[in-house]
């Protein structure tokens, strides 16, 4: 049965990624885009899985620096290993609120985190920072006079500079505690310029855009708070002496594939 105010001939980013994951949550003009897409990265699905992997990463290695308060913009359909499935693993007091404008998405979330805890669902448009941060959701889980860490993580390459990402970013920035952290991973257009070039071409068919940026537009997303060594680092370059990175994981992907990502954390000062 297909949602009420879900058209299921425009391919949606959010299904598609569950596509690349192995989900079932999606249907076939999702799955046909997806496939255009893997005609110029076969290995997209490894990638997308190598992304969760991350994001689990990043979730343990802010939950050892103390974070106990995570606030997940973008989320997505729920899949294996998420925010609070990570975190709650190595702190159990850890609490975590999705953001999710797709109602879709908010829905299989709500049923996911059904029952009491100390985790949210909240529907809502990411690119509007005094809308999400004035949900009553929010404000219950979260205080942000204590470090909060902001997970952008596959997101931000999916907003037009037209929606003004770096003013948004900003916002979010600026109502963060010092001690808190930002986390970031977005395609790049300055690693494989031809094979983003036609992803980007391919997604004017779906129901967001697809923006990768150059690094330099990355970096300026975490504005003045100080990045973890190594700083944006890409899947194989010689940083990879993350703590939250894992190289032989990675060396299996095209390696071309692997660069087009870029990924860092960074904190904000006293």
């Amino acid at each position: 049965m297909i949602p009420r105010g879900v058209d299921p001939h425009i391919p949606n980013a959010a299904r598609m990624y569950d596509y690349f994951l192995g989900g079932k949550d999606n249907f076939q003009a999702d799955r046909e885009l997806a496939e255009l897409v893997l005609s110029v990265l076969p290995d997209a699905k490894e990638g997308t899985r190598q992304n969760r992997k991350l994001i689990g990463r990043v979730v343990r290695y802010l939950v050892e620096a103390g974070v106990r308060q995570f606030l997940d913009l973008g989320s997505g359909l729920p899949a294996a290993e998420n925010v609070h499935e990570v975190a709650q693993r190595y702190a159990p007091d850890a609490r975590v609120v999705y953001v999710d404008v797709d109602p879709v998405v908010c829905a299989h979330g709500r049923a996911l985190l059904a029952g009491p805890g100390q985790v949210a669902m909240v529907e809502a448009d990411a690119r509007r920072p005094a809308e999400v941060l004035g949900q009553a959701a929010m404000r219950e889980l979260l205080d942000f006079s204590q470090p909060v860490a902001v997970l952008m993580m596959f997101f931000l390459h999916l907003v037009p500079d037209a929606d003004e990402p770096q003013k948004f970013v900003a916002a979010y920035r600026e109502a963060l505690a010092p001690g808190s952290y930002l986390a970031i991973s977005h395609v790049g257009s300055d690693t494989a310029p031809e094979r983003t070039t036609r992803i980007t071409d391919f997604y004017r068919q779906a129901n967001q855009p697809f923006c990768p940026r150059p690094r330099a537009e990355i970096e300026a997303f975490f504005g003045d708070f100080e990045l973890i060594p190594p700083g944006l680092a890409t899947g194989l370059g010689p940083e990879v002496v993350w703590p939250f990175a894992d190289r032989d994981d990675m060396l299996f992907l095209d390696e071309e594939l692997a660069r087009m990502g870029y990924a860092g954390i960074a904190r904000k000062p006293a």
